[in-house]
């Protein structure tokens, strides 16, 4: 199941993009899977699943959309600020 690798990646695209410090504040993760890349999104979505809602993440969340063609993107990342001090 590739779907697990790709997974993964997304996870450290989604670290390199906000921090190791802010994996727990990460409440979505938006993707556009194209119908052409040899991805079984339900597998995927599994994966981002399980790994979202553990450590080093917590409560995050995968959104995925269905899109014509054969990328695989990250397109969002929503991170709670709540927290965070100005």
């Amino acid at each position: 199941m590739h779907e697990l690798s790709i997974a993964m990646e997304i996870c450290r695209i989604t670290e390199e993009a906000v921090g190791p410090d802010r994996l727990e504040d990460v409440i979505e993760v938006g993707l556009d899977v194209g119908i052409d890349a040899d991805v079984v999104i339900d597998n995927l979505e599994f994966c981002l699943e399980a790994l979202l809602a553990g450590p080093p993440f917590g409560r995050g969340r995968p959104v995925i959309a269905s899109r014509p063609g054969d990328d695989l993107r990250v397109t969002y990342l929503e991170v709670d600020d709540a927290d965070q001090a100005n």
